[in-house]
Protein backbone atom coordinates (compact mmCIF):
# COMPACT_ATOMS: atom_id res chain seq x y z
CA UNK A 1 0.00 0.00 0.00
CA UNK A 2 1.32 3.44 -0.99
CA UNK A 3 2.07 5.49 2.08
CA UNK A 4 2.22 8.81 0.19
CA UNK A 5 -0.86 10.95 -0.45
CA UNK A 6 -1.55 14.15 -2.34
CA UNK A 7 -1.06 17.06 0.02
CA UNK A 8 1.76 15.48 2.06
CA UNK A 9 4.73 17.72 2.74
CA UNK A 10 7.98 15.99 1.75
CA UNK A 11 11.73 16.62 1.44
CA UNK A 12 14.22 15.13 -0.95
CA UNK A 13 16.59 12.48 0.38
CA UNK A 14 19.30 13.00 -2.23
CA UNK A 15 18.89 16.72 -2.87
CA UNK A 16 18.27 19.99 -1.05
CA UNK A 17 14.73 21.16 -0.56
CA UNK A 18 11.33 19.61 -0.83
CA UNK A 19 7.70 20.45 -1.53
CA UNK A 20 4.13 19.17 -1.47
CA UNK A 21 2.92 16.13 -3.36
CA UNK A 22 0.51 17.42 -6.00
CA UNK A 23 -0.34 14.07 -7.55
CA UNK A 24 0.49 10.35 -7.30
CA UNK A 25 1.58 9.30 -10.81
CA UNK A 26 1.86 5.56 -10.11
CA UNK A 27 3.03 3.27 -7.34
CA UNK A 28 6.65 4.40 -7.85
CA UNK A 29 6.45 8.05 -8.91
CA UNK A 30 4.87 11.25 -7.48
CA UNK A 31 4.52 14.76 -8.85
CA UNK A 32 5.98 17.25 -6.31
CA UNK A 33 5.21 21.00 -6.29
CA UNK A 34 8.33 22.88 -5.23
CA UNK A 35 8.75 26.47 -3.92
CA UNK A 36 9.50 27.88 -7.40
CA UNK A 37 5.99 26.93 -8.49
CA UNK A 38 7.12 24.07 -10.72
CA UNK A 39 5.93 20.49 -10.45
CA UNK A 40 8.58 17.79 -10.95
CA UNK A 41 8.29 13.98 -11.01
CA UNK A 42 10.26 12.28 -8.25
CA UNK A 43 10.71 8.65 -7.25
CA UNK A 44 8.90 7.95 -3.99
CA UNK A 45 11.96 6.10 -2.76
CA UNK A 46 13.78 9.46 -2.77
CA UNK A 47 11.10 11.25 -0.69
CA UNK A 48 10.68 11.56 3.06
CA UNK A 49 7.35 12.66 4.58
CA UNK A 50 7.75 15.77 6.74
CA UNK A 51 4.06 16.30 7.55
CA UNK A 52 1.22 14.16 6.28
CA UNK A 53 -2.07 15.60 5.19
CA UNK A 54 -3.96 13.34 7.61
CA UNK A 55 -1.88 14.41 10.64
CA UNK A 56 -2.41 18.07 9.73
CA UNK A 57 -6.16 17.52 9.51
CA UNK A 58 -6.20 15.69 12.84
CA UNK A 59 -4.15 18.48 14.45
CA UNK A 60 -6.44 21.17 13.03
CA UNK A 61 -9.48 19.21 14.18
CA UNK A 62 -8.07 18.80 17.69
CA UNK A 63 -7.24 22.51 17.79
CA UNK A 64 -10.79 23.41 16.74
CA UNK A 65 -12.27 21.09 19.38
CA UNK A 66 -10.10 22.71 22.04
CA UNK A 67 -11.08 26.22 20.89
CA UNK A 68 -14.77 25.27 20.94
CA UNK A 69 -14.41 23.88 24.47
CA UNK A 70 -12.67 27.03 25.68
CA UNK A 71 -15.38 29.20 24.12
CA UNK A 72 -18.17 27.05 25.61
CA UNK A 73 -16.60 27.23 29.07
CA UNK A 74 -16.21 31.02 28.78
CA UNK A 75 -19.89 31.32 27.82
CA UNK A 76 -20.92 29.07 30.74
CA UNK A 77 -18.80 31.13 33.15
CA UNK A 78 -20.42 34.33 31.84
CA UNK A 79 -23.90 32.86 32.29
CA UNK A 80 -23.09 31.68 35.82
CA UNK A 81 -21.63 35.07 36.74
CA UNK A 82 -24.74 36.82 35.38
CA UNK A 83 -27.02 34.41 37.25
CA UNK A 84 -25.04 35.08 40.43
CA UNK A 85 -25.84 38.80 40.12
CA UNK A 86 -29.58 38.05 40.17
CA UNK A 87 -31.24 36.67 43.30
CA UNK A 88 -34.84 36.41 44.44
CA UNK A 89 -36.15 38.62 47.24
CA UNK A 90 -37.34 37.60 50.71
CA UNK A 91 -40.94 38.34 49.74
CA UNK A 92 -42.44 36.90 52.89
CA UNK A 93 -40.00 38.40 55.36
CA UNK A 94 -41.41 40.10 58.42
CA UNK A 95 -42.41 43.71 57.69
CA UNK A 96 -41.26 43.80 54.04
CA UNK A 97 -40.85 47.16 52.34
CA UNK A 98 -43.73 48.56 50.28
CA UNK A 99 -43.85 47.24 46.74
CA UNK A 100 -41.76 49.38 44.43
CA UNK A 101 -38.25 49.92 43.08
CA UNK A 102 -35.29 50.55 45.37
CA UNK A 103 -31.57 51.17 45.09
CA UNK A 104 -29.59 49.75 48.01
CA UNK A 105 -25.97 50.26 49.03
CA UNK A 106 -25.18 47.10 51.00
CA UNK A 107 -21.96 46.72 53.05
CA UNK A 108 -20.16 43.40 52.69
CA UNK A 109 -19.30 43.54 56.39
CA UNK A 110 -22.67 43.71 58.11
CA UNK A 111 -21.01 43.85 61.53
CA UNK A 112 -18.77 46.76 60.49
CA UNK A 113 -21.03 48.70 58.14
CA UNK A 114 -18.84 51.80 57.96
CA UNK A 115 -15.88 50.00 56.39
CA UNK A 116 -15.17 47.67 53.51
CA UNK A 117 -16.77 47.09 50.13
CA UNK A 118 -20.33 47.99 49.14
CA UNK A 119 -22.67 46.16 46.78
CA UNK A 120 -24.91 48.44 44.74
CA UNK A 121 -28.18 46.53 44.39
CA UNK A 122 -31.22 47.30 42.25
CA UNK A 123 -34.34 45.88 43.91
CA UNK A 124 -37.46 45.07 41.89
CA UNK A 125 -40.05 44.53 44.61
CA UNK A 126 -42.98 44.39 42.17
CA UNK A 127 -44.93 41.63 40.38
CA UNK A 128 -43.60 42.90 37.03
CA UNK A 129 -40.50 42.24 35.01
CA UNK A 130 -38.71 45.53 34.37
CA UNK A 131 -36.47 46.94 31.67
CA UNK A 132 -34.07 49.24 33.47
CA UNK A 133 -31.31 51.75 32.82
CA UNK A 134 -28.97 53.23 35.43
CA UNK A 135 -27.20 56.47 34.56
CA UNK A 136 -24.76 58.40 36.75
CA UNK A 137 -24.05 62.11 36.60
CA UNK A 138 -20.39 63.09 36.44
CA UNK A 139 -19.23 66.70 35.92
CA UNK A 140 -22.33 67.66 33.99
CA UNK A 141 -22.29 64.55 31.80
CA UNK A 142 -24.36 61.37 32.09
CA UNK A 143 -22.75 57.93 31.98
CA UNK A 144 -24.82 54.78 31.55
CA UNK A 145 -23.41 52.13 33.88
CA UNK A 146 -25.91 49.31 33.41
CA UNK A 147 -29.09 48.36 31.57
CA UNK A 148 -31.08 45.22 31.01
CA UNK A 149 -34.05 43.30 32.36
CA UNK A 150 -34.84 42.19 35.91
CA UNK A 151 -37.43 39.59 36.90
CA UNK A 152 -40.25 40.32 39.32
CA UNK A 153 -39.46 40.18 43.04
CA UNK A 154 -35.73 39.92 42.51
CA UNK A 155 -32.56 41.93 43.01
CA UNK A 156 -29.54 42.63 40.85
CA UNK A 157 -26.00 43.28 42.06
CA UNK A 158 -25.15 46.15 39.71
CA UNK A 159 -21.60 46.74 40.95
CA UNK A 160 -19.27 46.18 43.89
CA UNK A 161 -17.39 49.32 44.87
CA UNK A 162 -14.82 50.46 47.41
CA UNK A 163 -15.42 53.39 49.71
CA UNK A 164 -13.17 55.49 47.47
CA UNK A 165 -15.71 55.08 44.63
CA UNK A 166 -18.72 56.32 46.62
CA UNK A 167 -18.68 59.88 45.24
CA UNK A 168 -19.14 58.58 41.70
CA UNK A 169 -22.32 56.71 42.69
CA UNK A 170 -24.06 59.42 44.72
CA UNK A 171 -25.98 61.14 41.95
CA UNK A 172 -27.84 59.65 39.03
CA UNK A 173 -31.08 58.51 37.44
CA UNK A 174 -32.84 55.14 37.32
CA UNK A 175 -35.34 54.59 34.51
CA UNK A 176 -37.58 51.56 34.17
CA UNK A 177 -40.54 50.14 32.26
CA UNK A 178 -42.87 47.65 33.98
CA UNK A 179 -43.80 44.69 31.77
CA UNK A 180 -46.51 42.06 32.17
CA UNK A 181 -48.33 39.72 29.76
CA UNK A 182 -51.65 40.68 31.30
CA UNK A 183 -52.66 43.13 34.02
CA UNK A 184 -55.76 44.98 35.18
CA UNK A 185 -54.04 48.34 35.31
CA UNK A 186 -51.42 50.25 33.39
CA UNK A 187 -48.36 51.78 35.00
CA UNK A 188 -46.32 54.84 34.16
CA UNK A 189 -42.60 54.55 33.35
CA UNK A 190 -40.15 55.21 36.17
CA UNK A 191 -37.79 58.18 35.96
CA UNK A 192 -36.28 58.47 39.43
CA UNK A 193 -33.37 60.79 40.21
CA UNK A 194 -31.28 60.19 43.34
CA UNK A 195 -28.79 62.49 45.05
CA UNK A 196 -27.10 61.15 48.19
CA UNK A 197 -24.68 63.12 50.32
CA UNK A 198 -21.44 61.11 50.53
CA UNK A 199 -21.08 61.57 54.29
CA UNK A 200 -24.26 59.52 54.81
CA UNK A 201 -22.23 56.40 54.10
CA UNK A 202 -20.07 57.08 57.16
CA UNK A 203 -22.95 57.35 59.66
CA UNK A 204 -24.42 54.24 61.23
CA UNK A 205 -27.88 55.80 61.39
CA UNK A 206 -28.02 55.91 57.59
CA UNK A 207 -28.08 52.11 57.38
CA UNK A 208 -31.49 50.51 57.90
CA UNK A 209 -32.56 46.90 57.70
CA UNK A 210 -33.90 46.22 54.22
CA UNK A 211 -36.13 43.27 55.03
CA UNK A 212 -36.66 42.05 51.45
CA UNK A 213 -32.91 41.44 51.08
CA UNK A 214 -32.14 40.68 54.73
CA UNK A 215 -29.23 43.13 55.08
CA UNK A 216 -28.58 46.61 56.43
CA UNK A 217 -28.21 49.16 53.67
CA UNK A 218 -28.45 52.79 52.68
CA UNK A 219 -31.83 52.34 51.04
CA UNK A 220 -33.13 54.71 48.34
CA UNK A 221 -36.85 54.43 47.57
CA UNK A 222 -36.95 55.13 43.84
CA UNK A 223 -40.71 54.77 43.43
CA UNK A 224 -43.60 52.98 45.15
CA UNK A 225 -45.66 50.78 42.85
CA UNK A 226 -48.98 52.35 43.80
CA UNK A 227 -47.73 55.79 42.76
CA UNK A 228 -47.06 54.48 39.25
CA UNK A 229 -50.61 53.25 38.64
CA UNK A 230 -52.25 55.25 35.86
CA UNK A 231 -55.71 56.56 36.68
CA UNK A 232 -58.72 55.33 34.71
CA UNK A 233 -59.03 58.51 32.64
CA UNK A 234 -55.50 58.14 31.31
CA UNK A 235 -55.92 54.41 30.69
CA UNK A 236 -59.09 54.98 28.65
CA UNK A 237 -59.00 58.38 26.90
CA UNK A 238 -62.29 60.20 26.43
CA UNK A 239 -64.18 59.99 23.15
CA UNK A 240 -64.46 63.74 23.16
CA UNK A 241 -61.85 66.23 22.00
CA UNK A 242 -60.60 67.12 25.48
CA UNK A 243 -56.79 67.14 25.71
CA UNK A 244 -55.67 64.67 28.37
CA UNK A 245 -53.13 67.23 29.64
CA UNK A 246 -56.03 69.47 30.69
CA UNK A 247 -57.69 66.83 32.83
CA UNK A 248 -56.89 66.89 36.51
CA UNK A 249 -54.98 63.85 37.59
CA UNK A 250 -55.31 62.80 41.25
CA UNK A 251 -52.09 62.04 43.05
CA UNK A 252 -52.09 58.51 44.42
CA UNK A 253 -49.99 58.24 47.53
CA UNK A 254 -49.59 55.09 49.56
CA UNK A 255 -50.18 55.47 53.29
CA UNK A 256 -46.83 55.86 55.05
CA UNK A 257 -45.90 54.05 58.28
CA UNK A 258 -45.71 57.34 60.17
CA UNK A 259 -49.23 58.36 59.08
CA UNK A 260 -50.91 56.23 61.75
CA UNK A 261 -49.31 58.51 64.36
CA UNK A 262 -50.25 61.73 62.53
CA UNK A 263 -51.78 64.41 64.74
CA UNK A 264 -51.67 67.39 62.40
CA UNK A 265 -50.29 68.30 59.00
CA UNK A 266 -46.62 67.32 59.03
CA UNK A 267 -46.69 66.34 62.73
CA UNK A 268 -46.91 63.02 64.55
CA UNK A 269 -46.67 61.66 68.09
CA UNK A 270 -45.10 58.21 68.59
CA UNK A 271 -45.37 56.50 71.97
CA UNK A 272 -42.40 54.15 72.42
CA UNK A 273 -43.62 52.53 75.63
CA UNK A 274 -43.32 48.80 75.05
CA UNK A 275 -46.96 48.30 76.02
CA UNK A 276 -47.97 50.48 73.08
CA UNK A 277 -45.87 48.49 70.64
CA UNK A 278 -46.68 44.93 71.76
CA UNK A 279 -49.78 43.34 73.23
CA UNK A 280 -47.84 40.58 74.95
CA UNK A 281 -44.32 41.05 76.32
CA UNK A 282 -44.13 37.75 78.21
CA UNK A 283 -40.71 36.14 77.86
CA UNK A 284 -38.98 39.27 76.59
CA UNK A 285 -35.82 40.47 78.32
CA UNK A 286 -35.15 44.16 78.91
CA UNK A 287 -32.63 44.01 76.07
CA UNK A 288 -35.25 42.51 73.72
CA UNK A 289 -37.71 45.28 74.58
CA UNK A 290 -35.06 47.97 74.14
CA UNK A 291 -34.19 46.62 70.68
CA UNK A 292 -37.86 46.60 69.64
CA UNK A 293 -38.27 50.20 70.81
CA UNK A 294 -35.17 51.39 68.93
CA UNK A 295 -36.12 49.56 65.74
CA UNK A 296 -39.57 51.15 65.84
CA UNK A 297 -38.06 54.58 66.52
CA UNK A 298 -35.76 54.31 63.49
CA UNK A 299 -38.56 53.08 61.21
CA UNK A 300 -40.86 55.92 62.23
CA UNK A 301 -38.11 58.53 61.88
CA UNK A 302 -37.11 57.27 58.42
CA UNK A 303 -40.75 57.21 57.33
CA UNK A 304 -41.24 60.76 58.61
CA UNK A 305 -38.18 62.00 56.73
CA UNK A 306 -39.19 60.28 53.50
CA UNK A 307 -42.72 61.72 53.74
CA UNK A 308 -41.59 65.28 54.57
CA UNK A 309 -42.92 65.51 58.10
CA UNK A 310 -41.74 68.54 60.04
CA UNK A 311 -41.99 67.35 63.63
CA UNK A 312 -42.30 64.00 65.38
CA UNK A 313 -42.68 63.76 69.16
CA UNK A 314 -41.27 60.52 70.56
CA UNK A 315 -42.50 59.55 74.01
CA UNK A 316 -39.69 57.56 75.61
CA UNK A 317 -40.77 57.71 79.25
CA UNK A 318 -38.64 58.53 82.26
CA UNK A 319 -37.16 55.22 83.42
CA UNK A 320 -33.37 55.02 83.70
CA UNK A 321 -32.68 57.15 80.60
CA UNK A 322 -31.25 54.33 78.47
CA UNK A 323 -33.84 54.70 75.69
CA UNK A 324 -33.62 58.49 75.68
CA UNK A 325 -29.81 58.44 75.48
CA UNK A 326 -29.90 55.90 72.64
CA UNK A 327 -32.34 58.11 70.73
CA UNK A 328 -30.15 61.18 71.22
CA UNK A 329 -27.09 59.24 70.05
CA UNK A 330 -28.90 57.99 66.93
CA UNK A 331 -30.09 61.49 66.03
CA UNK A 332 -26.46 62.62 65.76
CA UNK A 333 -26.19 60.55 62.57
CA UNK A 334 -29.01 62.38 60.77
CA UNK A 335 -28.42 65.58 58.83
CA UNK A 336 -30.91 68.42 59.02
CA UNK A 337 -32.54 66.99 62.13
CA UNK A 338 -32.71 68.88 65.42
CA UNK A 339 -34.30 67.99 68.73
CA UNK A 340 -35.66 69.63 71.83
CA UNK A 341 -37.55 68.68 74.95
CA UNK A 342 -41.24 68.22 74.16
CA UNK A 343 -43.96 70.27 75.81
CA UNK A 344 -43.92 69.48 79.54
CA UNK A 345 -47.56 70.45 79.86
CA UNK A 346 -48.50 67.72 77.37
CA UNK A 347 -45.90 65.01 77.92
CA UNK A 348 -44.05 65.77 81.15
CA UNK A 349 -40.30 65.14 81.01
CA UNK A 350 -40.47 61.83 79.15
CA UNK A 351 -40.70 63.01 75.54
CA UNK A 352 -38.54 64.61 72.86
CA UNK A 353 -39.46 66.64 69.76
CA UNK A 354 -37.51 65.71 66.62
CA UNK A 355 -37.55 68.63 64.19
CA UNK A 356 -36.95 67.38 60.69
CA UNK A 357 -36.93 70.91 59.39
CA UNK A 358 -37.40 74.13 61.29
CA UNK A 359 -41.02 75.29 61.42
Amino acid sequence: MNRFKAGDKVRFLNDVGGGVIAKIIDNRMALVAIEDGFEIPVLMSELLIVESKDSTSRQNSATQVLQNEIQRKAEDDTKQAEAGRRVGLRRFAKNPEQEGLYLAFVPHEQQWILTGLLDIVLINHTPFEILYSITLEDDGSFINVDFGSLASYSKLNVETISREDINFWCKGIVQALLIADKTKDTYAPVHAAFDIKPNRFYKEGSYVMANVIGDKAVLVNLQNLVALKADKMLQHPSKYDIPIEEMSRPVIKEKALIDKHRKAAGEAVVDLHIGELLENIAGLSSHDMFKIQMDYFQKMLNSAIMNEYEKVTFIHGVGNGVLKNAIMKTLENFEGVNNRMASMSKFGVGAIDVLIKEI
